[in-house]
Order: C-alpha cells, then sequence, then structure tokens
C-alpha cells in the first residue's frame, strides 16, 4: 500500500452512516404502534375462550352450568345456525341480551371487543355448526 500524502489527497476509509436518529425514532415509534395494535386485537379462539365459554361452552352446545341456567343455545345445530342472523349475533354482542322483563341474560361486550373482534367471534360461531 503506497501512502497519498505526497500527491494532494487524503485517504480516509468510507464512512458508514447510519441512520439519523429522528428516523430511528419515527422507525420505533411505528413499531410500537403496530405491535400495539396487534397486541390490542386479541385472538378469536382467546376471546371466546375469556368471553363467551363459561355459558356456551369451549364447544359452543352451551351445556355449562351457566348455559343451561340461562337456556343457551347448541350452536353446534345446523337449525340454531339457520335461524340466527350475523346482524343479529353482533347486536346481541355488543349491546347484550335481555329477557322480556328487562333482566339481563347476557351482558354487553361494546367496551371491551372491537368491531371486528366482535365479527371474527361470528365466524367462530358459525364454525361449530355440525
Amino acid at each position: 500500500m503506497h501512502s497519498q500524502m505526497g500527491h494532494g489527497l487524503a485517504y480516509s476509509r468510507p464512512r458508514f452512516h447510519s441512520m439519523k436518529p429522528t428516523t430511528k425514532l419515527l422507525l420505533s415509534a411505528l413499531a410500537f404502534a403496530a405491535g400495539a395494535a396487534l397486541a390490542a386485537a386479541a385472538p378469536v379462539a382467546e376471546n371466546w375462550e375469556n368471553h363467551c365459554a363459561k355459558c356456551h361452552g369451549a364447544d359452543g352446545k352451551g351445556q355449562t352450568k351457566v348455559g343451561k341456567k340461562l337456556q343457551a343455545k347448541d350452536y353446534t345445530d345446523a337449525k340454531v345456525q339457520a335461524e340466527m342472523k350475523d346482524a343479529d349475533m353482533i347486536k346481541a354482542t355488543l349491546e347484550g341480551v335481555f329477557d322480556k322483563a328487562g333482566k339481563e341474560r347476557m351482558k354487553a361486550y361494546k367496551d371491551e371487543l372491537s368491531a371486528d373482534e366482535v365479527k371474527a367471534l361470528v365466524a367462530y360461531i358459525r364454525k361449530f355448526k355440525a
């Protein structure tokens, strides 16, 4: 290797520039926001287990102690499924279910589940059909 000092050229090693701090900050914020959004929407099976299975059962048959008391529908029954409309299921999940006397039979989940999570639960219920 020869010296470049005497030729009017200064030798310097190539500099590898890292991202600017503002770019790093922006990318970190975007990654955090994406992670938070994904974390906020729980998987449908987890939502079923946490919010529905106590009454409707893990299998959707409604044969739990509470489900029997409230006469929960058997979601594996094709006739029951045919009678249920998606819009009604969404409304019941968001607003709750009340008997004719106004007594709550199922709590409302509008403050706990997003619209997308409720739609996913409806699709999940549809898969119980035998």
